[in-house]
């Protein structure tokens, strides 16, 4: 009998799966890691392939259609360190989320939008996806993205299921 993986769980009671992890957008790794403390690089509300939201929050989107974007990332986060940690038994916990918010002009509820990516990290992983953020406001991401997320963690030497 195969165990079910606790956060596979967790996603498919919020109505959600594990997508693939998305390639890189440029000539960068996915993942660093170095003696049990891992990067990944930015993470963007892709769906297969796709940005699933495209524009500023304030301006061509919504706060909620923000929120949605950011819990997106995070979809593309667990993707990533699954695969990174081939599953989720190495993962000790992370340590920060940095969230960067394309944002209107004078529009300052970045907080407000990355409390969709925290949300989903916790409730995935519970205490392991516990993390120190930084919320920053930039006029701008990369394909017209709304959200990008980098992540730090930190890894076990051996899994223990």
């Amino acid at each position: 009998m195969t165990a079910v993986c606790p956060v596979r769980a967790a996603l498919r009671a919020r109505g959600l799966t594990l997508p693939d992890p998305p390639a890189p957008a440029g000539g960068y790794e996915r993942v660093r890691l170095v003696r049990g403390m891992g990067v990944l690089s930015g993470q963007f509300p892709l769906r297969d392939g796709r940005l699933g939201f495209i524009g500023r929050v304030g301006a061509e989107l919504t706060e909620a259609e923000g929120h949605a974007a950011a819990e997106l990332a995070a979809l593309n986060v667990l993707a990533q360190l699954d695969a990174a940690l081939r599953g989720f038994s190495r993962l000790a916990g992370l340590l920060r989320v940095d969230g960067y918010v394309a944002s209107a002009e004078g529009w300052v509820r970045q907080p407000a939008v990355l409390d969709g990516a925290s949300a989903l990290l916790v409730a995935a992983l519970g205490e392991r996806g516990r993390h120190a953020r930084a919320a920053l406001g930039v006029p701008r991401l990369p394909l017209d993205a709304p959200v990008e997320l980098v992540v730090s963690f930190v890894a076990a030497e051996a899994g223990c299921g």
